[in-house]
């Protein structure tokens, strides 16, 4: 059993915690059993595996499936599980996974695409929401919060691996690309007139927010095809964009499954 805090497996693990350190050593943290079992669902392999023993003793069979598809196994203590981990107080379970560089989804139908997103639980959210209503992916610009953050991938509740994603090393140019492609980009401003829900989100359409405090940037707003607003009570200044994310999406499933109900 690995004890020592000054191992250097442990101090490794540990500065993944920082983006700084991911980018640099090519891996992220994967904390938590249903993260684990949203890995194995998508047959992903595992670079190190660390677990206690009551974890273990917990999950015989996905420990010994992640056994299996890891390069290196280490049961270790509970104090040295509190320190890799981010989280207060993990589940008994952390393990790395290499990073891999994706290039941006094939949007068809409905994706989202964030400029400059920088709460890792909004991302996450965000993630987890496109999932939901079958999105065909996100794209990020280059400079918003890292996909693999620990926050992103547990917000996100396992869709982290299921749905499509990447960050843009040109993010106008590749929005400028879906638009050549067919499809529609909805952004959302405060000084719209439309509301969301009176356009037709039925056609080919990728929602286009910003960020968290600043919004849209006006040189990729003046980019959308057509913008649109989320009604707000007054004295209401603005919306989470996790919460915008959901609504547009869920408007775009319903006006679909409208239509293909009435058909």
């Amino acid at each position: 059993m690995l004890t020592s805090l000054q191992n250097s497996l442990v101090k490794q693990m540990r500065k993944l915690h920082r983006a700084k350190e991911r980018q640099q050593q090519q891996l992220f943290l994967l904390e938590g059993t249903h993260l684990l079992e949203a890995a194995c669902v998508a047959q992903r392999q595992l670079v190190t595996l660390c677990y206690t023993e009551d974890w273990q003793r917990r999950h015989a069979g996905l420990w010994e499936w992640a056994a299996r598809s890891t390069q290196r196994v280490e049961l270790v203590s509970p104090e040295v599980l509190r320190v890799i981990a981010t989280t207060v107080e993990p589940d008994g379970v952390v393990a790395t996974l290499e990073r891999t560089s994706t290039p941006p989804p094939s949007f068809k139908r409905l994706g989202l695409v964030l400029e400059t997103v920088q709460d890792p639980g909004n991302l996450g959210t965000m993630i987890r929401t496109a999932a939901a209503v079958g999105a065909d992916g996100l794209l990020v610009s280059a400079d918003s919060v890292d996909l693999d953050h620990p926050k992103v991938l547990r917000a996100s509740a396992g869709q982290w691996f299921q749905l499509p994603m990447a960050a843009s090393r040109d993010f106008k140019a590749d929005l400028a690309r879906y638009q050549q492609q067919g499809m529609q980009v909805i952004a959302t401003l405060p000084t719209a007139t439309l509301s969301y829900w009176q356009v037709d989100l039925r056609q080919p359409t990728l929602i286009l927010l910003g960020n968290e405090g600043a919004g849209l940037s006006p040189d990729l707003a003046d980019m959308a095809d057509r913008h649109v607003t989320i009604p707000l009570s007054s004295g209401v200044e603005s919306l989470n964009v996790a919460i915008a994310a959901a609504l547009i999406l869920y408007e775009a499933k319903r006006q679909c499954e409208t239509v293909r109900n009435t058909e």
